[in-house]
């Protein structure tokens, strides 16, 4: 595959990932109140955004550094709401 094209493909991606985690840390950040979150999920995620962000690195792929990186700062920081707020 061409690298332009793939690196379109995980743009757009990444585009669609970061807006699938925003609403919910927009809601959190708001109504500072994030009872219903599941701290298990989220230290999950905060895992694999930051192995994502670390293999992006490795492979030399801006999209998937750019993506899991703001992924990562999101979840860290709904995360600390979660505690925070308890």
């Amino acid at each position: 595959m061409n690298l332009r094209l793939a690196d379109t493909i995980g743009s757009i991606a990444s585009v669609i990932t970061v807006s699938a985690f925003l609403p919910q840390a927009i809601k959190i950040w708001r109504q500072r109140e994030a009872g219903a979150i599941s701290l298990k999920t989220y230290l999950l995620l905060v895992s694999s955004s930051g192995l994502w962000t670390w293999f992006g690195v490795v492979i030399h792929s801006t999209p998937v550094i750019i993506t899991n990186s703001v992924c990562l700062c999101t979840q860290i920081s709904i995360i600390a709401l979660k505690v925070w707020a308890r």
